[in-house]
């Protein structure tokens, strides 16, 4: 049996007060949140999938006795299961013969997962409490846990170390927006950062963000960005079918507005309205970020007088000339960017902090994006310097847009910026991989204790 390493005795009491009572405090939030939460799964459906999974019930296709060394790797959303991507594609290519599992929060995230990574290895993250997460240690034996980006769950990573397995952030990051809120409470989060053997930083900002919010220093290392190296997605139908559409009906320019929000698709109507004036086989196809949107935004386009039609009823055929495609599906938006003329990437134009550009920057599309790009300041940096990217305002979309459209030769400037930026960043996967393999080679296997203490 492996001898753990708990410190004093009086270190441990202390320790065990601290973890009862924070799951105490996470437990009065979710009771007194529940009508919240029961609201959103009634008039939205979400949180309703994976409810038992999140409770600690190992879902049947994860009832698997094989004697396998096992990665478990969580990505929240959508955003991170595509940063893990290849990671998680690498990590099955070296380490033969192990099971790589992979956690979401989301729905939207579980949905994508289990396209990239089979349904058997994909499941949604237990709520942070032991008797919850203890079920999950127990099945999949992990001799690593990876989390991506900021997830820094106490139960979690506290159960996970006494269960035996090594623990790393990968493309860690602090935005600007949390680090008050982390520095706040740097006294408790320093002791539940104890338990992470190793962070993977995105930017040398955020390595010392982590160490200022209390991260060990010597276990802190520059990652970089696993996002710039998004693999081009799967040839999807849509985009033969897509493709012959455009080609038939004449379209162009074609304006793809992504992840957008509430408040955003006005604007980018607006705007829309402006571009047919002087291009009037143009065709944006807009996509609302959060599925629970898609009969608002239906509802937005029918009182716009523009021709409209949803991608989930569309038959492949023509497409509506100086008109909209509503975008109502998941997993079909990074294919399509490759056709835009300009893109524009939601979440800016409102406080929201942004979404990802480099879908677009791969193909070597021109990015608009709004002010708000808190969430991926270092990207959005990086890209602005590069002379890749085009920062508007509500004020400046419109004519920023028809002069993008209209100049052929600064469009393929900006998207040849873009993808000459996407070429200089390569190298996260390699260093991250190079780090959990290490991790992966120190760990002990995993002891998984008869009673708790």
């Amino acid at each position: 049996m492996r001898q753990l390493n708990v410190g004093s005795p009086a270190k441990g009491k202390y320790n065990r007060r601290v973890y009862f009572a924070y799951s105490v405090l996470l437990s009065v939030a979710l009771v007194l949140s529940a009508p919240w939460w029961l609201l959103q799964m009634v008039r939205h459906g979400k949180y309703r999938a994976g409810l038992r999974e999140r409770l600690g019930f190992i879902p049947e296709r994860k009832r698997d006795t094989a004697n396998l060394e096992t990665v478990w790797i969580h990505a929240v959303s959508v955003g991170e299961v595509l940063a893990v991507t290849h990671l998680v594609e690498e990590l099955k290519t070296r380490l033969r013969g192990w099971r790589i599992v992979v956690s979401t929060t989301t729905d939207t995230g579980q949905r994508l997962a289990r396209q990239r990574f089979g349904e058997k290895d994909v499941f949604y993250l237990p709520l942070d409490l032991a008797f919850a997460v203890r079920p999950y240690l127990r099945a999949l034996r992990p001799k690593l846990l990876v989390l991506a980006e900021s997830e820094f769950w106490p139960n979690l990573l506290h159960e996970a170390k006494t269960f035996g397995a090594a623990v790393a952030v990968v493309n860690a990051r602090v935005s600007d927006r949390s680090l008050p809120r982390y520095l706040r409470y740097r006294g408790l989060l320093r002791r539940v950062m104890q338990n992470v053997d190793a962070f993977l930083a995105q930017s040398d900002e955020d390595a010392r963000r982590l160490v200022a919010m209390g991260a060990p220093a010597e276990r802190v290392q520059l990652g970089g960005n696993l996002k710039f190296e998004v693999k081009l997605p799967a040839r999807s139908p849509i985009v033969d079918r897509f493709a012959n559409a455009l080609h038939h009906g004449q379209l162009t320019p074609i304006i793809v507005a992504g992840s957008t929000l509430q408040g955003e698709e006005e604007m980018l109507l607006a705007s829309f309205l402006a571009v047919l004036a002087s291009f009037p086989a143009s065709l944006m196809v807009l996509a609302p970020r959060h599925p629970e949107r898609f009969m608002a935004v239906a509802s937005l386009l029918d009182t716009s007088g523009l021709p409209w039609q949803r991608r989930s009823q569309w038959d492949g055929q023509s497409l509506p000339v100086g008109g909209v495609l509503l975008l109502d599906t998941i997993g079909e938006l990074a294919a399509l960017y490759q056709f835009a003329d300009v893109a524009f990437v939601g979440g800016s134009l409102v406080p929201k902090g942004g979404h990802n550009v480099l879908e677009v920057a791969q193909y070597g599309v021109p990015i608009l994006v709004g002010p708000y790009t808190e969430n991926f300041r270092d990207i959005v940096g990086i890209l602005l310097q590069a002379d890749a990217l085009t920062v508007v305002t509500p004020e400046t979309l419109t004519p920023t847009m028809l002069t993008l459209l209209a100049d052929e030769g600064t469009r393929k400037n900006l998207g040849g910026n873009a993808q000459g930026m996407m070429q200089s960043q390569q190298g996260a996967t390699e260093r991250t991989l190079e780090a959990l393999l290490a991790l992966a080679g120190m760990a002990h296997p995993a002891h998984i204790p008869e009673t708790r203490p």
